[in-house]
């Protein structure tokens, strides 16, 4: 099982193309993301959702809730170090009684 953000950590300094819910694309190299899914990108060429403007910017953020989805490399994939998956814990009935 491979958890998103272990495939985004493995996709740093690689290039990526994230499509947005609104249709815009982001082609650039991922710099840096964070537990919610927020990407930051270098050398970004951005398309309009028409495909007929292109922008090329140093640099961009990308809000993680506004991602409709990425795609990475199939190297990527091979360098993917799985996380162990964190086992939710019911504390309320741990302890001692009374």
């Amino acid at each position: 099982k491979m958890l998103p953000l272990s495939l985004l950590r493995a996709g740093k300094d690689n290039p990526m193309l994230v499509e947005l819910k609104n249709g815009e694309t982001y082609n650039g190299i991922l710099v840096n993301c964070d537990i919610w899914m927020n990407l930051s990108l270098r050398d970004v060429v951005c398309t309009s959702r028409d495909g007929d403007k292109f922008w090329k910017i140093p640099e961009c953020y990308i809000r993680g809730n506004n991602i409709k989805y990425l795609r990475v490399p199939d190297e990527v994939i091979d360098k993917v170090v799985e996380e162990p998956v964190k086992k939710e814990r019911n504390d309320r009935f741990q302890g001692k009684g009374r």
